[in-house]
């Protein structure tokens, strides 16, 4: 949304997302060829990308609302993965036509999110061609405070937040491939945890100081702690029967489905990550006060296999999660 452009994606800039900035730290933003900000001493930058695709990440008659939501979700919750606070976005869109109503649908949807965790839009760029929208975010964290994959150690416990599973459930009857239960309540439920995951932003700073590793869900549980489990060079020994399946989960497709979408399904943006034994209590006190699981479902071995176990014996975990081009 900087730089030179036809007089046509000016007015859909000016009319659709130029905002004043609510943030002091913007010294510039949407207008001119880049965006302007400043970072408070003592603080390190975090950035994230992600794009979302019409046809691989969101189908073509998904809610507008709905793709500018996610949009950003999924961008803030690489940043909570993080332990960071947000602060700025970029976004470039792609468009085969200008939607007029399916803009301003996109564009509430996605300053809803912008809105709840003080995030400005600050620039990008808009152009014709296929269905895709790319968002950048940037936050910051004090000075040696991020939290990445690598720092798991021998004996912490292996925690994930909410409800692994329940979006690729909502995915799955959107799409009509699983079929709607008995409680229309429930398959809106999961739905609605497809089209508007909920970035753990909150969870993640409280984490800063408890996480030794740390790691959102957005491939599946299994391939995502595998990612953060290979980077801390360690291995681990985990309990299906500890994985934090929802009600209406459970309701529609049975535990042990339930379980195989859990690890498999992806698209939660549930953060999963770990912590010593003496910060037992403090994620305990953090679930508590968040109103929602924050479950452990195994331990970090020294090193070799990450063994899935149920009932005793081993858990063959049927597939590895979403990969773009496996």
């Amino acid at each position: 949304m900087n730089g030179d452009t036809p007089a046509r994606e000016f007015e859909i800039i000016e009319r659709v997302f130029r905002r004043a900035s609510g943030r002091p730290d913007v010294i510039l933003g949407i207008g001119d060829d880049a965006a302007v900000t400043r970072l408070s001493a003592g603080h390190e930058l975090v950035t994230a990308t992600d794009a979302l695709v019409c046809g691989t990440h969101f189908a073509t008659d998904a809610p507008p609302h709905s793709v500018g939501y996610r949009s950003l979700a999924v961008n803030l919750s690489d940043l909570a993965a993080m332990g960071a606070e947000p602060h700025w976005a970029s976004l470039a869109i792609s468009l085969p036509a200008a939607d007029d109503d399916w803009l301003e649908s996109f564009a509430l949807g996605f300053f809803e999110l912008a809105d709840k965790f003080d995030v400005d839009l600050i620039g990008g760029d808009t152009v014709c061609g296929p269905l895709a929208i790319t968002v950048t975010v940037q936050g910051s964290v004090p000075e040696g405070a991020a939290v990445t994959r690598m720092g798991a150690q021998a004996g912490d416990g292996i925690y994930v937040t909410g409800h692994p599973g329940d979006a690729v459930a909502g995915r799955l009857l959107l799409e009509g491939e699983l079929s709607g239960g008995h409680d229309a309540d429930a398959d809106s439920f999961l739905t609605r945890r497809f089209l508007y995951p909920e970035p753990r932003i909150a969870e993640g700073l409280a984490l800063r100081d408890v996480a030794t590793a740390m790691i959102d869900v957005s491939d599946g549980l299994h391939a995502d702690l595998t990612h953060l489990l290979t980077a801390s060079g360690a291995g681990a020994e985990l309990d299906v029967s500890q994985l934090p399946l929802s009600g209406e989960l459970l309701e529609l497709v049975g535990e042990s489905q339930a379980s195989k979408f859990a690890l498999c399904g992806g698209d939660d943006y549930e953060l999963c990550f770990t912590a010593p034994a003496d910060k037992a209590e403090a994620v305990a006190k953090l679930a508590e006060a968040v109103g929602y699981p924050i479950r452990r479902i195994g331990t970090v071995a020294a090193a070799g296999k990450i063994d899935w176990q149920l009932h005793g014996r081993h858990y063959e975990v049927p597939a590895a999660g979403f990969r773009h081009f496996g």
